[in-house]
């Protein structure tokens, strides 16, 4: 009896670590976002990624070399393509960030969880359940309710059009960034995966730095420097949340950027949350719920 309250006391605690730190992750990556919507497209796209890379490569190769582990890892033509398939989905996201309200940026990401259980069915030949079709629908319906205010409130309604695409193809890459790692993770440790991510992007981004480079000025360079560092921060607050919670409680308690997203949305960028964006953020939520709950059923009969 006394082993069993022990035993449950200890997960308690470690359920509520596992929370503080996806909580934390959620809301580093807000903040990541407010910098990235602060700069307002003043400082090219392609300098934001080189700039987050090259802090990221910094600090994660500190830990790499501090724990002793060989940062090229064993599976050197995945770990290229993930970091391949994460740098253009933070161009995606960047880029949208630009044009659209945090808000709207940030739930049209949350939709990555459905890509990544059709793209599992597709690529890794998982089962795929009835309940996930419903999930993409509700996901659906969800982009398009919180799309909506941008068509009716934005009157360049072409750049919308285009935001919204490349919101949503930021998630594709995401997701199929996920399945990467899912593949990677039963070989390589987690610090060599988050050190391709750069390890890619610094080259790819050089060339479009190179073409239409603009030196930041004034407050730019602090938020181009929160970027790095928030993102950094966020990585290592979700690795650790993952470790100690299961992957679908973990995605939904990652839901919380949103809701921070739209806090600093009001508070400093003064956008407007209309009922739509609340309505079409649940059903996103709902659909990322119904996606990781098959997606762990799945994984459970493999």
């Amino acid at each position: 009896m006394r082993e069993n309250l022990l035993t449950n006391k200890l997960n308690i605690e470690k359920n509520f670590k596992g929370i503080r730190f996806l909580i934390g992750s959620g809301f580093a990556f807000s903040l990541m976002t407010v910098c990235v919507k602060g700069i307002g497209g003043r400082i090219p796209i392609s300098e934001l990624v080189f700039a987050r890379a090259t802090i990221s490569i910094i600090i994660t190769r500190f830990y790499l070399y501090k724990n002793n582990i060989n940062p090229w890892g064993y599976q050197k033509r995945l770990l290229i393509i993930r970091g391949l398939l994460g740098t253009v989905a933070l161009f995606c996201i960047f880029k949208a960030l630009t044009i659209l309200p945090i808000a709207t940026a940030t739930v049209i990401q949350y939709i990555y969880p459905t890509f990544t259980v059709i793209c599992a069915y597709i690529i890794l030949k998982e089962f795929i359940f009835r309940r996930i079709v419903y999930s993409i629908i509700i996901g659906w319906i969800g982009i398009v309710l919180v799309s909506q205010p941008e068509f009716t409130s934005n009157s360049n309604i072409q750049e919308t059009i285009l935001a919204i695409i490349i919101a949503i193809f930021g998630a594709l890459m995401t997701s199929l960034a996920y399945i990467c790692v899912r593949k990677l993770s039963s070989k390589e440790h987690p610090l060599v995966i988050i050190y391709y991510f750069p390890l890619v992007s610094i080259p790819l981004s050089i060339p479009f730095i190179i073409n239409d480079f603009v030196l930041p000025s004034g407050t730019d360079w602090f938020l181009i420097i929160g970027i790095g560092i928030f993102t950094q921060i966020g990585q290592l607050c979700i690795t650790e949340g993952l470790r100690l919670l299961p992957a679908g409680q973990a995605t939904s308690l990652n839901y919380s950027q949103v809701i921070f997203a739209c806090i600093w949305g009001v508070l400093i960028f003064q956008e407007t949350i209309t009922s739509s964006i609340y309505i079409g953020g649940f059903c996103v939520l709902i659909s990322t719920i119904i996606s990781m709950s098959a997606s762990k059923r799945t994984q459970s009969k493999i």
